[in-house]
């Protein structure tokens, strides 16, 4: 109970010092900070339409960060998830363009087209890692950039619409529904129900359980009889299809078509957003909709006192650093604790 609440304590604190650091760089540009942030509360929830605005930018964050948070539950890093959401949403692309179909048959092909694009890309750094002792987290970052190459080649070559270096729009028939006439789609409700059943699958399934079990520890998951090998390359294909299921739905429910730019940045937000939720499914949600206040508010804050929303920028970092450093400190005794116990242990047997 004591390591829950300091588990929440500490990203809470560190939401507060940054907020207040953000409002010491607000006065020193010359800002009222009350009215400052009263401005970006206002440009993230003033209106309905400022919340849909909110929680659509929430939309790919989520999934990147659920897309981290499930691969490190598993003691893997996955730094792919931007590479993974970029290939599904290619794919994604190119089916709800060139396949001829449309309406609900092509958005469940194109989800599905996706998801498997995303777990296929992500299984590469799982085979590298398993079969030749690769370093996942250089791969799946190298991957990253293969991935954005590759869409620069589809929107300026493959698929490109006219003069301009972009593709075809997704037809009518293929966007996601909006929610209330919102600019927030049927993709934030799939990426609310993917975060439920991951933390389902994660503490309420066997399987969820052995996998979380390979992740504190694997040297004793594999003395245990656990299939070590088979849950890191799972956890890379689940996560990686997480993301391409994002990046289908993002295409399909706000952007529309590949541009240049497309999804920059959504796969390292996801990986702070997870671990300032503690690599719980449930919590990275709600820190993914936190970023999004940040990011679209930020825009009203500006208008209304001047403030730059590079501030903003400041703010999240902030809460980043902060958040890492105090857990550090908190595990850090609790882990040299646990280390002299085993070594008590060993000297006493």
């Amino acid at each position: 109970m004591k390591n829950k609440f300091v588990n929440i304590l500490v990203p809470l604190i560190s939401v507060l010092l940054a907020f207040v650091i953000g409002c010491v760089v607000m006065a020193a540009l010359g800002a009222n900070p009350f009215v400052a942030l009263q401005a970006l509360w206002t440009g993230a929830f003033g209106s309905m339409r400022n919340v849909g605005t909110t929680l659509a930018r929430s939309t790919p964050l989520i999934f990147t960060g659920l897309c981290a948070c499930f691969a490190y539950r598993c003691g893997v890093f996955n730094l792919g998830g931007e590479g993974q959401f970029i290939i599904g949403a290619v794919v994604c692309c190119f089916i709800a363009t060139r396949s001829g179909l449309e309406g609900p048959a092509a958005i469940v092909l194109c989800l599905a087209a996706g998801a498997l694009a995303g777990g296929l890309w992500a299984a590469i750094p799982g085979v590298l890692k398993i079969y030749r002792g690769q370093n996942e987290m250089i791969i799946s970052i190298m991957l990253n950039y293969v991935a954005t190459l590759f869409m620069g080649v589809v929107y300026t070559n493959w698929l490109r619409d006219g003069t301009v270096p972009q593709t075809a729009p997704v037809p009518d028939a293929t966007k996601l529904s909006r929610l209330f006439g919102l600019r927030v789609t049927t993709a934030f409700i799939l990426a609310l129900v993917t975060g439920f059943l991951i933390y389902y699958f994660l503490f309420y399934t066997s399987k969820g359980f052995q996998l979380r079990a390979v992740g504190l520890n694997m040297t004793a998951a594999q003395f245990n009889g656990f299939a070590v090998k088979r849950y890191i390359l799972m956890s890379f294909i689940v996560s990686g299809a997480i993301a391409g299921l994002g990046g289908s739905a993002d295409l399909m429910g706000t952007q529309y078509r590949l541009i240049n730019g497309y999804a920059s940045g959504y796969g390292f937000d996801g990986v702070a957003m997870a671990l300032i939720g503690q690599l719980h499914p449930l919590a990275t949600i709600l820190v993914a909709i936190f970023f999004a206040v940040l990011r679209v508010g930020s825009t009203t804050m500006q208008a209304a006192t001047g403030v730059p929303t590079s501030v903003s920028d400041i703010i999240q970092a902030l809460v980043i650093v902060f958040t890492v450093a105090g857990l550090a400190m908190v595990r850090l005794p609790q882990f040299k604790a646990a280390t002299a116990r085993m070594f008590a242990k060993k000297e006493a047997m």
